[in-house]
C-alpha cells in the first residue's frame, strides 16, 4: 500500500474511495467535481512541476503513473496558494486492471510544507492530510450542483505502521480510511 516515492522509499495510499462509490465520482472528472467539493482542485494553472510517483494496486497493470494530483484549494489564490505554503494534496490511483477491477480510486494523501521546505511532508502529515480530507468529505457536501453523501471506515491491516521505508522518514499509524461516496 504504498506508492513507489523513489530512492526506495514509499508514500502510504491511507485512503480509498470504494468500488461500491456512485460510478459518476469513480470517473476522472467525478473524482475531480468531488475533490472540489471537499475543498482541493486541480493544480496551478494545470501546471505539475514535481515527479509522477507510480503504485501497484494488485490489480493487474503492475506499476503506474498516479491518474492526477490534486491539491488544498485555498479561497483566495487557489492551488497557487498551496504551492507557494504548503497545504494538503493527494495523488489518485485507480484500480481498473485485469485482475481486479474494482473502480476503487487508491490515494496517497499528505499535508506538505511550503515551496521554500521543497514540499517535503510535515511532521504526522501523512496522518494529517489524511485526517483533514477525511473530515472534510464525511457528511454531506456539493460542487457544481451535485450533492454527495460519504461514509467513512478506518481499516488497520492493510498498511504497516511506522516509518520503515517510508518517504521523509515520517512514522504513520498504519490507518486506511475507506470512504464510500454517494451522490445524492
Amino acid at each position: 500500500m504504498l506508492i513507489d516515492a523513489g530512492d526506495g522509499y514509499g508514500e502510504p495510499m491511507n485512503v480509498i474511495i470504494s468500488g461500491l462509490s456512485s460510478p459518476h465520482v469513480l470517473t476522472l472528472h467525478g473524482a475531480i467535481n468531488f475533490a472540489r467539493a471537499i475543498g482541493f482542485s486541480e493544480e496551478c494553472f494545470g501546471i505539475h512541476l514535481g515527479g509522477y510517483m507510480s503504485a501497484d494496486l494488485g490489480d493487474g497493470n503492475g506499476w503506474v503513473n498516479q491518474t492526477i494530483e490534486l491539491r488544498q484549494d485555498y479561497a483566495i489564490g487557489g492551488t497557487c496558494l498551496e504551492s507557494l505554503i504548503g497545504g494538503n494534496h493527494f495523488r489518485i490511483f485507480v484500480q481498473n486492471g485485469t485482475v481486479v477491477n474494482s473502480g476503487a480510486l487508491f490515494l496517497a494523501v499528505s499535508r506538505e510544507e511550503p515551496i521554500t521546505e521543497n514540499h517535503d511532508v510535515v511532521p504526522d502529515g501523512y496522518n494529517i492530510g489524511r485526517n483533514q480530507l477525511v473530515s472534510a468529505a464525511v457528511g454531506k457536501t456539493w460542487f457544481n450542483g451535485v450533492k454527495y453523501h460519504t461514509t467513512a471506515k478506518n481499516i488497520t491491516g492493510l498498511l504497516a505502521p511506522g516509518a520503515d521505508g517510508i518517504n521523509h522518514d515520517i512514522a504513520q499509524d498504519g490507518i486506511v480510511t475507506l470512504l464510500t461516496v454517494k451522490i445524492v
